[in-house]
């Protein structure tokens, strides 16, 4: 009796767990949210090992972009292929959690198109945060290795599903037809973006037609015959609306009315303009290099009340800005963000004793030169350091994301590779100059006992025994 006694009260114990567990992950009921005010928008740039990673934007109005964070990447995906593509912002609908979900892929560094349609990655990437600006690291989400012959997993999204009390999670994957390549949309349901049920198909279209990049938007009540409208790339741009996430979907139309047939767009992008029925479907117009142009409406769901916007009427920033997804910020949100990811001041660095010189990177060397031509070459943003700790790293203006790095003693530009070894290397303790203590100089986090000092023109990590040395390491930071 005593053992049964045992075993049902580690079978309570083990359910109250399981229970506190399921608790813990499942998401809260959806919360009042403060009334949004501001637009971020989360995208990658192209094919490098740096433009597929994770980028902001922010907009005050929805239609004019700025870049955050100096216009370099904000989060590195350090796990599978080390690059992502397709960024979704995703909100819990009690406001307090955010994840970004992206298609782990990146072309041109170490994969070809060929090997990411056939063998890709069968993961996403994702990331949690409770305050859009302190991210967790990374981590890799298997979509799908359970669906037969699934070659690869691009493209996510997620929306809340009040009907089912999760989100539900959807993507393309390629499962070829007779041979031939055919992306479809498969879906699955979640809480927490960790685990998720059975994948299931969602999106087919007939015959050998692919689909690759869809979203949803929700419409409230009142506005248009469906509450959740759906733009998706088929080869053309095609509209569909139903009254259920999971329900029966029908097309509506597509944008021929407006002239975007065919081909020529891709990576739907949705968008409800604050405190007004008003949306944007931003359009990648990837066919001629354009990037995202905005349609405007004001009911999703008919696609006669699209229209193009007025010229003049919006800018993209300075950042090519390809497939990625906007949320509304409420004010907080929006503070926190603007106060992160804010931009820092352009300096020039002049040289102490050769006064008439600055540091200027040519080829991707580094030296100092007078009369710095084109002038952005010489243009730097003293950041904080990529180690942290009260130190400064060297951005590029004309190049961001690409810093002032020590290689071999030796200076170079360089894109951060997001290795320990990058952000030691260019990262350095601002101190007084010491040549002159009015002045500045550079004292390596990687190799306290060196500075940064010209030697023949050429910048060189060295240490300073002597008063030559001294001064060749004297900087001024000039605006």
């Amino acid at each position: 009796m005593s053992r049964v006694l045992a075993r049902l009260g580690a079978a309570t114990v083990a359910a109250c767990l399981l229970f506190a567990t399921w608790s813990a992950a499942t998401p809260k009921q959806a919360a009042a949210i403060d009334p949004t005010v501001g637009y971020l928008m989360a995208h990658f740039t192209g094919e490098s090992s740096t433009g597929q990673q994770i980028y902001l934007a922010h907009s005050t109005d929805g239609l004019r972009w700025k870049d955050l964070h100096n216009g370099g990447l904000v989060l590195r995906s350090t796990v599978g292929t080390r690059g992502v593509r397709d960024p979704a912002l995703v909100r819990s609908p009690g406001g307090d959690r955010y994840w970004i979900i992206a298609t782990d892929l990146c072309i041109s560094c170490g994969q070809d198109w060929s090997t990411a349609i056939n063998n890709g990655s069968r993961n996403l990437v994702v990331w949690e945060s409770t305050d859009l600006v302190n991210w967790s690291t990374p981590w890799l989400l298997n979509v799908a290795s359970g669906i037969p012959d699934g070659r690869n997993a691009w493209a996510p999204e997620a929306i809340w599903n009040p009907a089912t009390g999760d989100y539900v999670l959807y993507w393309a994957t390629n499962v070829p037809l007779n041979g031939a390549t055919k992306h479809r949309i498969y879906y699955a349901r979640t809480t927490d973006f960790r685990s998720i049920t059975t994948p299931q198909p969602y999106v087919t279209r007939p015959g050998s037609q692919e689909i690759i990049d869809t979203q949803i938007v929700e419409a409230p009540a009142g506005v248009g015959a469906y509450r959740y409208v759906r733009a998706s790339g088929d080869g053309q741009l095609t509209i569909e609306g139903s009254n259920a996430i999971l329900g029966t979907w029908t097309t509506i139309g597509n944008l021929s009315g407006i002239g975007l047939t065919g081909a020529q767009v891709e990576g739907p992008m949705w968008m409800r303009f604050n405190a007004r029925n008003e949306w944007v479907l931003y359009l990648d117009q990837y066919a001629s290099g354009r990037g995202y142009l905005p349609v405007l409406t004001t009911n999703p769901s008919s696609p006669a009340s699209y229209r193009l916007p007025a010229a003049g009427s919006y800018d993209m920033g300075a950042n090519r800005k390809r497939h990625g997804s906007i949320l509304n910020l409420t004010a907080a949100e929006q503070n926190r963000v603007l106060a992160r990811w804010r931009d820092t001041a352009i300096n020039r660095i002049q040289s102490y004793n050769l006064q008439d010189r600055y540091v200027r990177h040519a080829n991707y060397d580094v030296r100092v030169d007078p009369s710095v031509s084109p002038v952005q070459d010489g243009q730097w943003r003293l950041v904080p350091g990529l180690t942290g700790s009260g130190t400064v790293s060297i951005q590029s203006v004309n190049f961001p994301g690409y810093y002032l790095r020590s290689y071999g003693f030796d200076f170079r530009l360089e894109a951060d590779d997001g290795t320990a070894t990058f952000a030691a290397d260019a990262t350095f303790r601002q101190v007084a100059g010491l040549a002159s203590a009015s002045w500045t100089s550079f004292q390596s986090y990687h190799h306290p006992d060196r500075y940064i000092r010209h030697y023949s023109y050429l910048l060189r990590l060295d240490p300073v025994p002597d008063a030559q040395s001294r001064a060749d390491a004297t900087f001024r930071v000039t605006g």
